[in-house]
């Protein structure tokens, strides 16, 4: 699974030919959560709330990005890296 970002401990990765709705994996330690990307809320998993609030502010900031890695993703292309949380 491609690894998109990085920042304060938490990995982005999406998978190639994923299930529908489009979204990302966000993992924290022994924590994983898929989130939506259309509307930035967890469709499975959890992370701890800090942890989510990053995540949640760093999707906002590059939902059109997280939209095109997406699309990349569902084709088998690799997908573009995303600036960090910083």
């Amino acid at each position: 699974m491609p690894t998109i970002s990085i920042f304060f401990g938490i990995v982005i990765q999406m998978f190639w030919k994923e299930h529908a709705p489009p979204h990302f994996h966000a993992l924290y330690g022994e924590f994983e959560a898929q989130i939506s990307i259309d509307t930035l809320k967890i469709i499975e998993g959890e992370l701890p709330r800090r942890a989510l609030e990053l995540v949640l502010d760093w999707a906002e900031l590059h939902q059109n990005e997280l939209k095109e890695d997406w699309e990349l993703c569902t084709h088998m292309q690799s997908p573009k890296k995303i600036a960090p949380l910083t």
